[in-house]
């Protein structure tokens, strides 16, 4: 009904437009016909019969004859004009509201969950060049695409999620099972398990209920001046023991002359620890994770360098994505929830820096360099 209503519109104001201008056209016709006649009439009269009275009756009944003559050809041509006009409006009607039709068309598709629908658009024209219409429908297919691409995604991270809870999940079913059914020992090994899935099942909630503050922007960087030494420093003495259980040297290269950061120290603390774990996950024992920091405009560049396994080129452009990883099984079999990274990234971007990850290939490690600002 919309659809109806938005076309007798359109034809509706360009008949009335058309219409309005015959009638003036009528009206101004009638209000200077007389004096045009006469103007041009005055200039005759002193040649026909000297100008008298008969020249006058002339003129009077040539001016009756014009009028009879305008108004049978008005009364021809009104009707034709205004036939002719409908058919016209009717034809661009039709052909403006074309755009919207296929607009409300495919909106009705994508309500309904079909997000491949798209609105046919000229080919090899730029969109600077199209009229606002085809502009509109332009835009229209943007949003279409993102609405897909949104999609695609939440059906990818529910299918991830369901398959991350449901390791853990089934370990803990099948120990408590065995259990229960005594095959397995009521002993510290099997409690110590089900405690690990437990805490493995733990962190990826609490991961998961971080990233989506982070990606909904729920929450706030309380900046102020940070010293990047002593943040380093007292990071590198917390994990140290860890390093050392698996055998991985922990090195902090940061230069020390370094001014103050501009960024929020609990977050910036966040962003290394998430880097350092995923370095340490990744690195064999006898391996070296370190910590090398340079000026660059005006921003602290801060690599996270590891001695690991490396990065295969068709991984690197994945690697900040929701749980990819580049060794499934591995990463899951140490703990990682995959997405400490992603994390990583938001938090950098979110104090103005940008994050890359680098990799010579597989066995060759791999770098993590970001970007904070330092203060002004």
């Amino acid at each position: 009904m919309q659809r109806i209503n938005f076309f007798w519109k359109i034809f509706i104001a360009i008949t009335l437009v058309v219409v309005i201008s015959f009638f003036m056209l009528i009206l101004t016709l009638r209000l200077s016909l007389p004096n045009a006649f006469d103007n041009h009439m005055d200039a005759m009269r002193s040649v026909m019969m000297g100008g008298g009275m008969g020249g006058h009756m002339m003129t009077t009944q040539l001016y009756d004859l014009l009028n009879i003559s305008v108004n049978e050809a008005l009364w021809i041509a009104v009707p034709i004009a205004l036939l002719i006009t409908l058919i016209a409006s009717w034809i661009i009607s039709r052909l403006v509201t074309a755009p919207a039709r296929q607009i409300f068309h495919a909106a009705q598709g994508i309500a309904s969950g079909d997000y491949q629908k798209r609105i046919p658009l000229p080919k090899n024209q730029p969109e600077e060049n199209m009229d606002d219409l085809l502009r509109m429908a332009a835009g229209f297919n943007h949003m279409a695409a993102s609405l897909e691409e949104t999609e695609t995604k939440r059906r990818q991270l529910i299918g991830d999620i369901s398959h991350e809870l449901r390791t853990p999940l089934t370990t803990i079913k099948g120990s408590m099972e065995g259990l229960i059914d005594g095959v397995l020992p009521a002993d510290e090994t099997t409690y110590q398990q089900i405690y690990h899935e437990a805490a493995r099942l733990e962190r990826l909630v609490d991961d998961l209920q971080e990233l989506s503050r982070i990606e909904g922007g729920a929450f706030t960087l309380e900046r102020k001046p940070v010293s990047f030494n002593q943040l380093s420093q007292a990071i590198c003495q917390r994990l140290t023991p860890v390093f050392d259980e698996k055998g991985v040297s922990l090195l902090n290269h940061s230069t020390q002359d370094l001014p103050q950061l501009s960024a929020d120290p609990d977050r910036l603390e966040q962003i290394l620890l998430n880097l350092l774990t995923n370095a340490l996950r990744h690195t064999p024992a006898g391996g070296e994770v370190s910590i090398h920091t340079m000026l660059k405009n005006n921003n602290l560049q801060v690599e996270i360098r590891d001695t690991g396994a490396g990065i295969a080129p068709e991984h690197l452009p994945h690697i900040f994505t929701r749980f990819y990883r580049a060794d499934r099984a591995r990463a899951r079999s140490e703990g990682g929830s995959g997405i400490g990274l992603t994390i990583a990234k938001h938090l950098v971007e979110a104090h103005g820096g940008q994050i890359q990850a680098f990799s010579e290939g597989l066995g060759k490690g791999s770098v993590f360099r970001f970007t904070v600002p330092v203060m002004g």
